[in-house]
């Protein structure tokens, strides 16, 4: 009874540590739209005109066609060409080693100093890093990383996955600081390079991964600061 009433309490806790980290998702997304709006962004106040065009007929046929030609084929030819090169760097990261230890170990050290500031961890900042084409691909990393292999780990069972991260250090700190760099981070370089066409500049390309990854590393700065002033 006492074992069911803690593991619905951690359950509670759970569901209360995703609710709370989306809202901030939400409140720092509105936050930073306004402080833009008002910075960089700023322009002449215009009055708003809304002018309904003359309705038609949809034509299911060309609206199909042109949906899967210019959007569903631009963004998977996006993401493919993104996606095999990021490939092969994590294979040959992970299989190319010095001294024993692995390339894809090596660089995870170097960041721990830093990670460990953000309440992560080495392996962690790397898989972001290494992420970047996909954000689904973040975790499989960290457990290739845990698990001391050479190709991207795909487990179903949850069970399984959180006795791997608990044995290698995962807190509830790191759990929440996970869900908000996820959250705050860069946005996928299939999406970067959507704005890099949409905007016609890499300027805007560079500040849309700028800004969002500079609030995830200081929120996460932050939330690891408070937890270990209080806890």
């Amino acid at each position: 009874m006492a074992g069911s009433m803690n593991g619905f309490g951690s359950s509670i806790i759970s569901t209360l540590a995703v609710i709370v980290v989306i809202l901030l998702g939400i409140l720092f997304t509105l936050l930073i739209s306004k402080i833009l709006s008002k910075t960089i962004l700023k322009g002449i106040p215009s009055s708003f005109v809304l002018e309904l065009p003359p309705y038609r007929k949809p034509q299911f046929g060309k609206i199909l066609i042109r949906s899967i030609f210019d959007r569903t084929l631009f963004v998977l030819g996006r993401a493919i060409c993104v996606a095999a090169p990021a490939g092969l760097v994590i294979w040959l990261l992970a299989n190319i080693g010095i001294n024993g230890e692995s390339l894809l170990t090596l660089i995870a050290n170097f960041l721990n100093p830093f990670a460990r500031l953000m309440g992560l961890d080495g392996y962690i900042l790397t898989a972001f890093i290494l992420g970047i084409p996909a954000n689904e691909i973040v975790l499989p990393i960290i457990l290739m990383c845990y698990l001391g292999g050479n190709s991207l780990v795909n487990l179903e069972d949850t069970f399984s996955i959180g006795q791997i991260l608990i044995s290698h250090g995962w807190t509830i700190l790191t759990a929440i600081n996970v869900m908000l760099f996820t959250i705050l981070h860069y946005p996928c370089a299939t999406t970067l390079l959507t704005i890099k066409k949409e905007t016609g500049s890499w300027k805007w390309t560079f500040l849309s991964f700028l800004i969002p990854t500079l609030c995830g590393i200081v929120v996460c700065m932050f939330t690891n600061l408070i937890y270990h002033l209080f806890i």
